[in-house]
């Protein structure tokens, strides 16, 4: 298991998740010879240009042919390769759904995929190539964990758990270079099990991806207002197990989720699946895209267009304990 101290956290941190990849895979096929990166066009974009022209055995380029990417990385993982895809989110989720449904959910040929840049990041592209459906697709389809990391360490913590890992793996990648620092240190990571970041018995804020930056930001306005919040990272949105939650569900004035995605289909569903278990509800606030496609624009603007920033969030928790 490779080991990460706090210069290699600050290092990946300022490279983002997606250079992250590409420099954690030159370690990962050291000890692993059997690994096998696919890739559609992206080798510059997913940071492999370095891994692709020294291990050109471990590499494969199959141009921009999503579908057909899926088709080689399945026949692959049959012949007992551990197998890595990764291109655009939105590429390597609905243009290749079928392929993914039939040879990895029900098949059960084992693939790990990497969707980059998903979220609001590539905002200025438009909804191309911003994903905020990816989530819903793939965890709608069964044999399938779906992994949303919220920093560059815990992407390559993520990896290392789905190569580990029977299951086919969804890992999306959220942010950019320079993506704030949410794990300050190396922790175990357990695909299926979330991470309290701040504690707190008021307010349990859930949140996924890059945006729980946001969300911390939100808390500690919250504590200047005397609402002791707690963050919870759920890294992992399938699977799920309510035994994992209830201590954040239970005895809280107000549930949130937070996320670059629909507010259909991603965190804020997975939630509201695990409160439809207790008795004891709370009133749950979801914030994330609202079920639209009407802002286009860079990464800090979409943002606050969509009402993901701390100070807006903060603001619409105080106003709802205020209704309480």
């Amino acid at each position: 298991m490779i080991k990460f101290d706090k210069n290699k956290i600050k290092l990946l941190s300022t490279i983002g998740p997606r250079a992250s990849v590409g420099l954690h895979l030159l370690e990962v096929v050291k000890k692993n010879k059997n690994i096998m990166v696919l890739t559609s066009d992206v080798s510059t974009s997913a940071g492999l240009d370095r891994f692709r022209k020294k291990y050109t055995e471990n590499y494969i380029e199959v141009g921009i042919a999503e579908q057909n990417l899926m088709g080689v990385a399945a026949g692959l993982s049959l012949e007992g390769y551990d197998v890595i895809t990764t291109t655009f989110a939105p590429f390597q989720t609905m243009r290749c759904c079928e392929q993914i449904k039939v040879n990895l959910g029900y098949m059960k040929s084992k693939v790990t995929m990497i969707g980059i840049a998903s979220g609001l990041v590539l905002g200025q592209l438009g909804y191309t190539h911003c994903c905020i459906e990816d989530l819903g697709v793939i965890k709608s389809i069964p044999n399938i964990c779906v992994i949303s990391p919220s920093d560059s360490l815990e992407t390559l913590k993520a990896i290392d758990a789905s190569l580990k890992s029977n299951k086919s793996t969804y890992i999306r990648l959220t942010g950019g270079a320079n993506n704030p620092i949410i794990n300050l240190q190396d922790y175990n990571f357990e695909i299926g099990k979330p991470v309290e970041i701040i504690q707190g018995k008021d307010v349990t804020i859930f949140s996924t991806g890059a945006i729980t930056n946001e969300a911390i930001r939100a808390a500690e306005i919250l504590n200047k207002s005397n609402v002791s919040c707690s963050v919870v990272n759920v890294h992992t949105l399938k699977p799920v197990n309510i035994k994992n939650f209830e201590n954040y569900l239970d005895n809280k004035k107000l549930l949130v989720t937070v996320e670059e995605h629909n507010t259909t289909g991603g965190l804020g569903s997975t939630i509201s699946d695990l409160m439809s278990q207790k008795s004891n509800l709370s009133k749950l606030i979801k914030f994330g895209v609202n079920d639209n496609y009407n802002f286009h624009g860079d990464y800090e603007y979409l943002k606050k267009s969509h009402g993901l920033d701390g100070k807006n969030i903060a603001d619409k928790i105080l106003l709802n304990l205020k209704k309480t």
